[in-house]
């Protein structure tokens, strides 16, 4: 266990921010879980909720303090390549407001999920992720980068049809490296791996790709 930890969770009714909290109060964090005004939090227990609006930066900054670890988890559900307008109204604004509300309040640590690249099919996703990767690397904040490529877990299971097409390109040197940067890792994998990210933060930047997500989610 590692010493508690202040951590302001910002997407904390979503498909990770919801399963992530209960996690963290287990090991003993202090979780303030942001949620918006309306919003259902009737599920979050045992943690500080308070409301703003996750695309304000305004919004979000007296929420956070000096030293705190901000986790940004605010996305458009189910992400798909035809999406792209809604990932430049929800995912870039929420990321980029989060961003300068932590550096505004001097937090000691932003945890950020991104996504593995490049990512030819899901282009606009990926060129709103880099952009808030590059909003987060010219902040200064201690910042550590999740980059999984998909998430499998209860509503997310049809791409275990696509477990046999992974297998043959490991095999072959030609598509080795994509197959494993683009493999798929579970839900337990990645909610562990964010604890863990969370639980060590960096000395400036850290970046965990796909093979890293899998390595820690087998620790726990």
């Amino acid at each position: 266990m590692m010493p508690p930890r202040q951590v302001v969770v910002i997407g904390s009714t979503g498909y990770l921010g919801s399963r992530l909290i209960p996690k963290l109060i287990e090991r003993g964090h202090a979780v303030t879980a942001v949620v918006r005004s309306g919003s259902r939090a009737r599920e979050l227990t045992g943690c500080r909720i308070v409301h703003a609006d996750p695309l304000d930066a305004a919004s979000l900054t007296p929420h956070m303090q000096v030293g705190d670890t901000v986790v940004q988890l605010v996305g458009v559900p189910k992400p798909a390549p035809w999406k792209g307008p809604q990932f430049r109204a929800v995912d870039l604004v929420a990321g980029l407001a989060s961003i300068d509300a932590a550096r505004a309040a001097q937090v000691g640590h932003f945890v950020y999920v991104s996504v593995a690249r490049p990512a030819p099919i899901m282009k606009d996703y990926l060129a709103v992720r880099r952009e808030c990767e590059e909003r987060l690397e010219a902040s200064g904040l201690c910042a550590t980068i999740l980059r999984p490529w998909y998430i499998l877990g209860p509503g997310h299971w049809w791409p275990l049809a696509l477990q046999p097409v992974y297998r043959l390109m490991e095999r072959f040197p030609a598509t080795h490296d994509a197959a494993v940067r683009l493999g798929l890792v579970t839900l337990h994998e990645m909610l562990t791996a964010l604890v863990w990210a969370i639980e060590h933060p960096p000395a400036s930047r850290c970046v965990i790709e796909v093979p890293e997500i899998r390595r820690l989610g087998g620790l726990s």
